[in-house]
């Protein structure tokens, strides 16, 4: 029986504390911190977990250096420790990065300004990162020759976080932590009704993929469904003090393009003087973010976005060749769920420069229900904690609160693994240029599951071969996934447990004989159909894939 199986199974006719709507970073970090204080939690999303605005960050955990520009000093404060915390629990995963920020002569703040909230920036952070710098024209010359300096008039550079991983492999990271701790968890699972009974929740809930339907119970219930919240507390008869409003942003996915320094983050103003970023990811660049208010959580990449997009960045870079659609490998799209008070009015009301990612947390007493308004990434531990207290406060039982229910494993744990991976010579497996040791590879995705693929590895080497070649992938953690990460369909692999469809172009994606063996690894008997599901019909799935080795022939 697999993973997702046996938790359907707890969940139908359940009886849980806290029954959690929405599994993006809001409810992953609750049901974490809920199930490591002791609560018996389900968690639910009626995609998968990270589906939606939680797998369209820009994968930067930073404390929002650009909200100094309304005196948000402490929000500014609160996302740095939050920082600060994370980049201390997840040694291997979030990374401290430079923002390279060129500043241009008609820009919004000259370079000694710009200089002096960047040292405000560090000293509200409580010295959390490396000091920042300012720069002249001839250090931005020469420390990245990309950046078109004619009209630069120096720049400055500052630091914060960044994902090494993707932001929904992060996500998904709470949600495991939360399941070893005992929570119960359920992708394509969608509320259908939720009624009061008796000082108890019913729920009526549907799978998604199979069509069934059946009811679970909980003592309290938090409303973690993002840019969803209002509709679903409309949905249950509650008025709130907030509401949310829709922020639309893209990234664009090109092959990398700066010199000398990919392991920064090139920071620039736009036309519309907002900030815009080249990211590193890996062997890519990730260039955004766009900011239009939208009236709709649905949305998708146009060609307007695209072209403001391009024509910002080679305007500001002294590129080979200007960038153009072609080079496009991936595009991200997705809603900032921004937070008003509700009787704001409209959207168009609201002064949209003036709204940040903070977040808020509202209870209705009387109905035992927490919602989560807005808020980002890098607020994730402050949120799960704020939560848990609420939760508590409603009547749940809660043991003490160790802050054992994130973070990675301890250093003597990393060290034992480092040490066996050197005695097997498991980095001597991959010959591949400029990729990162497989060793740094598998311990930071999955942590002490890993001792067990360098088993798997021990006993066939065959289990570290790369399965799609440029995915750099191993079979080894294909075999893990289907076991232990309920991935239901092939995009859940393909977009958010892993980040191949980011980096990786369609069309080679498409001409990959080793996507036929993902699926049969993942689904088993389900491979073809779930083949058909992700090119979108049977006619389409390309004779490359529908051709390509079974898992049995690839390892005799």
């Amino acid at each position: 029986m697999s993973l997702r199986s046996t938790h359907l199974d707890r969940m139908r006719d359940g009886t849980f504390d806290t029954l959690i709507i929405g599994g993006g970073i809001n409810g992953a970090v609750t049901a974490a911190s809920l199930a490591g204080r002791g609560a018996n939690v389900a968690l639910i999303d009626r995609g998968d977990f990270a589906s939606f605005t939680s797998q369209a960050s820009s994968n930067l955990v930073w404390g929002g250096f650009k909200y100094l520009e309304n005196y948000e000093l402490w929000l500014v404060f609160k996302l740095c420790l939050s920082r600060n915390r994370l980049m201390k629990a997840y040694r291997d995963n979030i990374h401290q990065i430079g923002f390279y920020a060129a500043l241009d002569e008609k820009g919004p703040y000259k370079p000694w300004f710009a200089a002096f909230g960047a040292l405000g920036y560090w000293m509200i952070g409580l010295f959390g990162t490396r000091y920042p710098r300012l720069l002249s024209t001839d250090d931005i010359e020469t420390e990245e020759p990309a950046i078109n300096t004619d009209t630069v008039a120096g720049g400055i550079e500052y630091r914060d976080g960044i994902l090494v991983d993707n932001d929904a492999r992060f996500v998904f990271s709470f949600v495991r932590s939360a399941i070893e701790a005992g929570a119960t968890a359920a992708n394509y699972i969608e509320m259908v009704s939720a009624k009061r009974v008796s000082n108890k929740w019913v729920a009526t809930l549907r799978c998604t993929d199979s069509g069934e339907e059946f009811t679970t119970t909980a003592t309290t219930i938090v409303n973690a469904a993002g840019p969803f919240v209002d509709q679903t507390n409309h949905q249950w008869g509650l008025d709130t003090e907030h509401r949310i409003v829709y922020s639309k942003g893209i990234h664009l996915v090109v092959p990398r393009i700066t010199t000398k320094h990919h392991h920064k983050v090139l920071a620039f103003y736009d036309d519309t003087e907002r900030l815009f970023y080249v990211i590193p990811m890996g062997r890519r660049s990730v260039i955004g973010t766009t900011d239009t208010r939208v009236d709709t959580p649905f949305t998708e990449v146009d060609q307007n976005d695209i072209d403001f997009l391009l024509g910002q960045i080679n305007a500001r870079l002294d590129l080979a060749a200007p960038l153009t659609r072609d080079d496009i490998i991936a595009e991200r799209c997705g809603v900032r769920p921004l937070v008003v008070a509700a009787g704001k009015g409209d959207q168009k009301d609201v002064d949209w420069t003036k709204l940040s990612r903070k977040h808020a947390v509202e209870v209705d007493t009387d109905r035992g229900v927490v919602t989560i308004f807005g808020g980002k990434l890098t607020d994730c531990l402050n949120v799960g904690e704020e939560v848990a207290a609420e939760i508590e406060a409603l009547g749940v039982p809660l043991e003490k609160d160790l802050h054992n229910w994130y973070g990675e494993p301890a250093k003597a744990t990393r060290k034992e693994f480092f040490r066996q991976a050197r005695l097997m010579r498991l980095d001597d497996l991959r010959e591949k240029p400029d990729t990162e040791p497989l060793s740094d590879r598998l311990w930071r995705r999955y942590g002490r599951r890993a001792f067990a693929m360098l088993e798997e590895i021990r006993q066939d080497p065959r289990m570290a071969q790369d399965i799609m070649g440029s995915a750099d992938y191993l079979r080894v953690e294909l075999y893990s996934a289907a076991d232990s990460e309920m991935i239901t369909k092939l995009e859940d692999f393909m977009r958010r447990r892993s980040k191949i469809e980011l980096v990786v172009r369609d069309a080679d994606i498409r001409d990959s004989p080793g996507l036929r063996e993902v699926a049969i690894i993942l689904f088993g008997d389900d491979a073809d159909q779930r083949l058909v599901e992700y090119f979108g019909g049977e006619d389409r799935v390309p004779d490359a894939v529908r051709n390509g080795p079974m898992p049995a022939d690839a390892l005799t």
